[in-house]
């Protein structure tokens, strides 16, 4: 009988896990509803600012660029991570610190990399081994344009004085619920269009007032969208892989739940039979 007692007691055990995965897992799909239509409602105009700003940065020369287009030999890196601040989202937060493992081992093993971590996970573990020069664990708890554009505008700076050669952002980009592609995407300097004909460029815009003056105006902005998407897409993602991981531990507990279940009621049923062999058996001997 202390057998199907532990038996029983695992079984409630299981039963109160159930609950709580599967909670998890109706709120996350409710919040990912809503993320996933604001990163699908704002990738079109930041890969159409993007690539305006590359065709416009095509056409002059780095002077008229800008700081932010200055390209500069790479002695000092800052990786900008993006994980989340909770766990239990499976492999979401170890994809990137893989990532950037990577990429500091394969791009720069020979400079000087500082991180910035967005989001607590990442920071704890990455911090064993890099040098974390910042942080901002509360973006997440009121993600708007305004606040990450704060955050942008720091690394900015950063890059402008001259602090970094180069920085890049390393998040996870939302495909759907069941897949996050890691990504590493260079912030600044403002990478040129690759293969651009410029009088392709310059054929398909007409430019008031100068180009130049366009390009200064539009560069800060593109740089907080371009971030500001990294984030929500990470957000977007961290709710996708949460849900997921979430009713692949609930379909687990059920699973045991059912197979503890099957134990316990063959357990139970040769409890009551040796009873009866002891009843039967007992009979028998007072008879005979």
């Amino acid at each position: 009988m202390a057998n199907l007692k532990e038996i029983r007691n695992r079984i409630t055990s299981i039963k109160s896990t159930m609950q709580i995965t599967s909670a998890m897992k109706m709120v996350s799909a409710a919040k990912l509803k809503k993320a996933q239509d604001a990163i699908t409602a704002m990738r079109p105009y930041s890969s159409k600012l993007t690539e305006l700003l590359q065709n416009l940065s095509a056409t002059l020369d780095s002077d008229a660029g800008g700081v932010y287009s200055s390209q500069r030999e790479v002695s000092k890196v800052l990786l900008v991570v993006v994980t989340s601040n909770r766990g239990l989202c499976g492999g979401f937060n170890s994809s990137i610190t893989k990532e950037v493992i990577k990429t500091v081992n394969e791009k720069y093993s020979n400079v000087d990399v500082d991180l910035f971590a967005i989001g607590k996970k990442g920071g704890d573990v990455l911090s064993k081994q890099f040098n974390i020069v910042a942080s901002r664990n509360d973006i997440f708890d009121d993600l708007t344009f305004d606040n990450v554009a704060v955050i942008a505008e720091k690394l900015m700076s950063l890059f402008a004085e001259g602090t970094y050669d180069k920085i890049e952002i390393l998040y996870n980009q939302f495909k759907n619920a069941a897949t996050q592609i890691p990504q590493v995407e260079q912030f600044l300097p403002i990478k040129p269009i690759e293969g651009g004909d410029e009088s392709a460029v310059n054929s398909d815009y007409i430019f008031e007032p100068s180009k130049e003056e366009i390009v200064e105006a539009l560069i800060p902005k593109s740089l907080k969208t371009q971030l500001y998407k990294a984030l929500r897409d990470s957000f977007a993602s961290e709710h996708g892989a949460r849900m997921t991981a979430m009713h692949k531990a609930t379909d687990n507990a059920t699973e045991l739940r059912d197979e503890l279940l099957l134990t316990y009621n063959k357990a139970r049923q040769a409890a009551i039979t040796n009873e009866i062999l002891e009843i039967v058996g007992g009979a028998e001997a007072l008879n005979n």
